[in-house]
C-alpha cells in the first residue's frame, strides 16, 4: 500500500513544495494541500497505518520527524521545532505520541 493509492501525486508534490524551507511545515496546511482532509475515515486510517512505521498504533516523535519522506522519498526531515509543534498539535492526551483518533481529529480540523 502506497500513499499514492489514496492521494494524487500532483497534490503531494504541491504540499511538499509548499514546505521546502526549514520551519515552514504546518500539519493542517499540509493535510489540506495534499487532500487528506477531504478523504473518508477509512482512507485517513490507511494513511495513518503507512505513517505508523513501527506498527505500534501510534505515530511517535521519530516517525513525525520523517513524516514528509512518507509522501516523497526526497523530502526533507522535519526540524526539531516542526516535529515538536506537530506533536503538540496532534497529541491531545499528552502521552507524547499521536494515536489514530488524534490523527483523524487533526486531519479533519484542517
Amino acid at each position: 500500500m502506497a500513499i499514492t493509492d489514496f492521494l494524487a501525486a500532483s497534490d503531494i508534490t504541491s504540499a511538499i513544495n509548499a514546505c521546502k524551507a526549514k520551519d515552514s511545515f504546518s500539519p493542517k496546511m499540509f493535510f489540506k494541500t495534499v487532500g487528506l482532509s477531504k478523504k473518508s475515515p477509512t482512507e485517513i486510517e490507511r494513511v495513518f497505518k503507512i505513517l505508523d512505521q513501527d506498527k505500534s498504533g501510534y505515530i511517535e516523535q521519530d516517525e513525525l520527524q520523517l513524516f514528509l519522506q512518507n509522501f516523497s522519498k526526497g523530502a526533507r526531515p522535519l526540524t526539531a521545532a516542526e516535529t515538536r509543534a506537530f506533536l503538540l498539535a496532534g497529541d491531545s492526551d499528552g502521552d507524547g505520541k499521536i494515536g489514530w483518533e488524534e490523527f483523524s481529529a487533526l486531519v479533519k480540523s484542517s
